[in-house]
């Protein structure tokens, strides 16, 4: 398969249809090893906090700044409508936190003047099937946006 199928032309990071087929597999893998696994997917906005598509240069920075946050184990992939998806291994939802934060301290720090909302959901704190940890994600995400500021939601438990 050709690499422009599995890469995101703005950010050179994998794309969204790499991060929907990855995830089945990482969470069996997470289930096998009986090890954590989170998902983080980010939103940014502008510097009047309005979410949407970055302009590719910022898409080229936020990459940059993921591949010095992340380990050589987890993933992070562009997704479709702009904003970025994150497949942390051995990763509770604590560890999860801490890595969007060191991201959007990272940006601030290179003088990025933008709004980072994550949505955060472990596997099996928070689902233990692919397409409901997605959905809590999600979810959480989508609370996190209703902040004007810079914002990290988690799932809830799961019942």
């Amino acid at each position: 398969m050709p690499d422009d199928l599995l890469h995101d032309p703005e950010s050179g990071l994998l794309n969204e249809a790499y991060f929907q087929a990855a995830l089945p597999n990482r969470v069996a893998t997470a289930r096998r090893v009986l090890r954590p696994l989170s998902i983080a997917l980010l939103s940014l906005g502008d510097a009047e906090a309005r979410p949407g598509r970055c302009a590719p240069d910022l898409a080229q920075r936020v990459a940059e700044g993921l591949m010095e946050t992340l380990r050589e184990s987890d993933t992070a992939c562009r997704t479709a409508d702009g904003g970025f998806a994150l497949v942390l291994e051995d990763t509770p939802e604590d560890g999860a936190i801490w890595t969007v934060e060191r991201l959007r301290r990272l940006l601030a720090d290179r003088g990025e003047d933008l709004t980072l909302w994550a949505g955060i959901a472990s596997y099996p704190a928070h689902a233990l099937e692919p397409p409901d940890l997605l959905s809590c994600a999600r979810r959480a995400l989508s609370l996190a946006g209703e902040w004007s500021q810079s914002r990290i939601e988690v799932a809830a438990p799961a019942e």
